[in-house]
């Protein structure tokens, strides 16, 4: 078996270092990891969800008790349909009955939703503490955890409250995803696949030849594989952490993926609705003249491959563009949408007409196929 390698990526501001990202094979690095930021006088707040916690929760609760005075835990229900404010107050609720205050840390175990809300509450609690992310879902790993979004969503739209507040530690245990149900990882995938197309398109080709060590969760394929994504993500967060310009690239998939997600009423896993988004954009890039056929064929025909879908049923094309409409995305009139120059090159478009949308969502959707 090929030795895994510990691998270490700074994120940068500058010159400064504002966090690490470590991916590790185990637990077993983390209390060291968490150096400068523990110490006996700390406490923390361990958040986690119903199915993480009975893997993860104690082995990570024993090593945080090492570092920090005390540890509190608040687990969640898991699944996305639970990422809503109510459970931001429980949180919130733990953390004041527990006394933290902002010399305390918050530490995330778990998937995007996990992440996402802890963020969201280490953000707002006391005006904003520090937080730590230990990602164990594969879409977590190379997407969520990085770069500083937080949020919750609000009356079955996604993400539409929220803020950024970078995390002072990501801690990845990619030996973690061998115990990830086989839906989850292959949701991850689709943010995989994305980060190849929007920014490499060496990566791209690398996780396609490398199609049967993923397959297997092979530890150092799924360590390098993950070592890549985070590349890609860290180099696109440190040019713009705000999202004011070139970090838009990584919504690639997302505009029409999180219309779907929304209008299936989340049946559909968040990375499932990226690789379909990720298809559409690719059919309006190929429809641009962009892209050429065997291109796009290839965006689609990947994904099956992966275990992610081609289409969706029983949905009306016209309740995907109304969901379109009320993207967070929009720019006055017009809906940001990103689409591809070439593999390995995504563009930033504010002129996608909504003929284009409804092409797009066709294609995609199995009801209109004669």
């Amino acid at each position: 078996m090929k030795e895994e390698k510990q691998i270490l990526l700074p994120v940068r501001n500058g010159n400064e270092t504002i966090y690490d990202i470590r991916i590790e094979s185990s637990f077993g690095q983390l209390q060291d990891s968490l150096a400068q930021l523990a110490d006996s006088g700390r406490r923390i707040c361990l958040i986690s969800d119903s199915n993480v916690w009975p893997l993860y929760g104690e082995e990570v609760e024993k090593i945080l008790s090492g570092c920090f005075r005390s540890v509190c835990t608040c687990i969640l229900p898991a699944g996305e349909s639970n990422k809503t404010l109510d459970n931001i107050r429980k949180i919130y609720t733990v953390l004041i009955e527990n006394g933290l205050d902002r010399h305390d840390l918050i530490a995330a175990l778990g998937g995007g939703v996990v992440g996402d809300m802890a963020g969201f509450a280490a953000a707002t609690y006391l005006r904003g503490i520090r937080f730590i992310q230990i990602p164990t879902t594969l879409l977590s790993q190379v997407d969520s955890s990085i770069g500083g979004k937080t949020g919750v969503d609000f009356d079955g739209y996604k993400n539409m409250v929220g803020a950024f507040h970078m995390p002072s530690l990501v801690y990845i245990n990619a030996a973690a995803l061998k115990t990830l149900p086989d839906d989850q990882f292959v949701s991850g995938m689709g943010e995989v696949l994305k980060h190849g197309l929007i920014r490499d398109a060496d990566y791209y080709e690398w996780v396609l030849d490398h199609m049967a060590e993923i397959e297997e969760r092979d530890t150092y394929t799924l360590m390098k594989m993950v070592e890549g994504s985070c590349r890609i993500k860290r180099s696109v967060v440190e040019k713009d952490p705000t999202e004011k310009g070139e970090r838009a690239i990584l919504n690639f998939g997302h505009t029409i993926g999180h219309a779907v997600e929304t209008c299936k009423n989340f049946e559909l896993l968040h990375g499932e609705c990226v690789a379909l988004g990720c298809i559409g954009a690719a059919y309006i890039s190929w429809s641009r003249g962009y892209i050429d056929f065997n291109d796009y064929y290839e965006i689609r025909d990947m994904s099956v491959g992966f275990g992610l879908p081609m289409s969706f049923d029983s949905l009306p094309t016209a309740s995907v563009i109304e969901a379109l409409k009320k993207d967070k995305k929009r720019s006055g009139d017009h809906i940001r949408f990103i689409l591809l120059s070439k593999i390995g090159k995504a563009v930033i478009c504010d002129d996608v007409t909504e003929e284009e949308l409804v092409n797009a969502v066709n294609s995609l959707n199995a009801d209109t196929w004669s």
